[in-house]
């Protein structure tokens, strides 16, 4: 069972991020990562083997600033442990990152469908597939990030819960569920996301739990 966490608001979004990961590391990972949308507009994203505490390590000295952000432990399921097939993902273009809970049952075809179309992977994850199928889209299309989501879903055979950036519109996240939970937590002007409610109890009491969409 894989966590993930979101913020957006008005504070620094990294250390809700991290604490986050830390009230769901009951669950069970063998790796953790970050996505954040920079104060200077930058999409950066860390992740690493081992635990929170070794994110948390290998993130020092490197920008952690900005007020939103997706956050993410992985327990492997395709690709083994390590910080290539960690969560979130870049795009190939690095304008999305995503993290996913889950198991996407058609990847390897949708895969291939990519790669004949000039898309490179770094790692063996279905995840990796998802984000560049919806950066496909995108760019396909034409349309914004809700809409590529949308299209890249309707092609997905599977269970997920997912939450994506765009560097390019640093004011939204996109998150969608089936069969895998996802809470979101309405504060005064933020939101937080999450796999269950502990991460965001300790903000806010607005719970809304996602219905697969």
């Amino acid at each position: 069972m894989c966590g993930i966490v979101g913020y957006i608001g008005k504070r620094k979004a990294y250390p809700i991020l991290i604490k986050g990961l830390k009230r769901l590391e009951y669950r069970g990972y063998d790796s953790a990562g970050v996505a954040l949308i920079s104060d200077n507009q930058q999409l950066n994203v860390y992740k690493t083997k081992g635990k929170v505490s070794e994110l948390e390590n290998f993130v020092t000295q490197k920008d952690i600033s900005g007020t939103i952000g997706i956050a993410h432990t992985r327990w492997a399921t395709h690709g083994e442990p390590c910080s290539a097939n960690a969560h979130p993902h870049y795009s190939s273009s690095e304008k999305l990152a995503l993290i996913h809970n889950g198991i996407i049952e058609n990847y390897a075809v949708l895969k291939e469908k990519l790669q004949a179309k000039g898309y490179i992977f770094k790692s063996s994850t279905d995840t990796e597939v998802l984000v560049q199928l919806i950066e496909y889209m995108k760019v396909t299309n034409q349309v914004s990030l809700l809409a590529a989501v949308q299209l890249a879903l309707g092609e997905v055979i599977g269970a997920y819960a997912i939450a994506v950036l765009d560097k390019e519109h640093p004011d939204e996240i996109i998150a969608a569920r089936k069969s895998s939970p996802l809470v979101v937590g309405i504060g005064e002007d933020e939101f937080f996301l999450a796999s269950d409610a502990t991460p965001i109890v300790e903000y806010t009491d607005k719970v809304v739990y996602l219905e697969d969409g």
